[in-house]
């Protein structure tokens, strides 16, 4: 007679979870649907933190990574230690790493699922991350392969959802928090990014997109709005320059939108009982 498993059983693959020798708390920042800004989040955010705190940022975007010019590093490529291990780079005391310090910018990833588990796998393993608070993934968009492996692999602090304010971009962050929701990881809190656009000299505040259902969405979901970002010029062309925004032009409304988002979660992450709704 054939025996059923427990869903507690070592077959489990949620069970199979190990912590990344010397690494604190593991952040992913995620979004529905790409073109919402969310690598430009992450990174500012790692930079924000790393300002206070020992931070590590990985680029988990396999076949579109974005964090080599970012950061303004395309042609860099990263060391391997004689132990086979690899060395991330380090900007603005920030480490780093990303596929794309692995391979040419203009060549294709062309991989099934398997190759990128063992990818994600060796970046948790074979780099040597050192000591870390906080290692902030940046993960590709949508809902795949790569998100079920970093809940299988490791285990995650929580989750950050970035999104703009229309319904468009609604109806793929409702599908990224039922994900989360799936594999037991928290949703910390959402980044309304591009929620308006802010002009020099002005304090009219233009709506690029008509503002959807998300603010009810969110609040019935009981997820809080850690940030609602300006669009601004200065944002992309600190991104194009490789200097992003918060290193740039520290004092501008979008760095201090982003240093606020690092502070609360710096505040959630110091006290494990401070409910997610005192974020509010």
């Amino acid at each position: 007679m054939a025996t059923t498993q427990s869903p507690h059983s070592p077959a489990n693959p949620f069970e199979q979870q190990k912590p990344i020798p010397g690494v604190g708390k593991i952040i992913a920042v995620s979004s529905g649907k790409g073109g919402v800004g969310k690598s430009t989040v992450a990174v500012n955010l790692a930079l924000s933190l790393a300002k206070r705190y020992r931070v590590g940022l990985l680029d988990a975007d396999i076949y579109g990574p974005s964090l080599p010019r970012l950061m303004g590093a395309v042609n860099q490529k990263v060391q391997v230690t004689p132990e086979q291990k690899i060395l991330p780079l380090i900007r603005y005391n920030l480490k780093l790493m990303s596929i794309g310090f692995l391979i040419d910018e203009t060549a294709a990833v062309v991989w099934r699922g398997p190759m990128l588990f063992k990818a994600m796998d060796q970046f948790f393993r074979d780099v040597v991350w050192g000591e870390l608070d906080y290692l902030i993934i940046d993960l590709p968009p949508g809902t795949g392969d790569i998100h079920l492996s970093l809940a299988q692999k490791v285990p995650m602090f929580g989750a950050i959802v970035v999104s703009t304010p229309q319904n468009l971009a609604l109806a793929d962050v409702k599908k990224a928090i039922d994900m989360w929701k799936r594999v037991n990881i928290p949703v910390l809190g959402a980044v309304i990014n591009m929620s308006y656009l802010r002009t020099t000299g002005s304090e009219e505040r233009i709506a690029l997109f008509p503002r959807g259902e998300i603010d009810a969405y969110l609040a019935a979901q009981r997820i809080p709005i850690l940030a609602e970002l300006p669009f601004h010029p200065s944002v992309s062309i600190a991104s194009e320059a490789g200097v992003p925004v918060v290193e740039s032009y520290p004092d501008s409304p979008e760095a201090q939108a982003i240093d606020k988002v690092s502070e609360k979660i710096a505040s959630l992450s110091s006290n494990h009982d401070l409910a997610i709704d005192q974020l509010r």
